[in-house]
């Protein structure tokens, strides 16, 4: 049964146009999970405190538990999914392995898609800076050692950022 309320709504994600037709309500993970099947980014607190569902809207973090999908029609939303490159990792997520910034690995496509967003945002470069930077980001199995120095490593390896 198609509601009639719903609207017609295309989303950019990850390089490809999705033409969705939702309810205006839908979160934007709901579209990514529930209609684009694109389930790397996780459903935590659905209230915007754990980061679990950090993705990046034109290269900027945001929480898409918290926002409508509606509001991104002319943006470009990037998830876990479009970091590796075939079988090549991306460096945050090679650094992740290296450094054991993971455990259960719940929280790290969140973890991963929020420091690759600090990254690009200029967060400063002290361990301080980087873990207030990550502060949205939960871990409740206390990897924050290892996404530090992962996040570290792939900032000396990529000076500009």
């Amino acid at each position: 049964m198609v509601n009639s309320d719903n609207l017609n709504l295309l989303l950019k994600v990850n390089g490809t146009q999705h033409t969705l037709q939702i309810d205006p309500r839908v979160t934007l993970l709901d579209a990514l999970r529930e209609k684009i099947g694109l389930t790397g980014t996780k459903k935590g607190c659905d209230r915007g405190q754990c980061g679990a569902c950090t993705v990046l809207v034109d290269g900027r973090r945001i929480n898409s538990c918290l926002t409508l999908a509606v509001m991104y029609q002319e943006t470009e939303i990037t998830t876990i999914e479009e970091l590796a490159k075939g079988d090549e990792l991306h460096p945050m997520q090679a650094a992740f392995i290296k450094h054991d910034g993971f455990q259960c690995g719940y929280c790290t496509p969140g973890q991963i898609m929020s420091a690759v967003g600090l990254l690009a945002e200029g967060c400063p470069s002290d361990d301080a800076e980087i873990k207030e930077c990550m502060s949205g980001n939960i871990c409740r199995c206390s990897a924050y050692p290892g996404i530090v120095a992962a996040i570290q490593e792939v900032r000396q390896m990529q000076p500009n950022l």
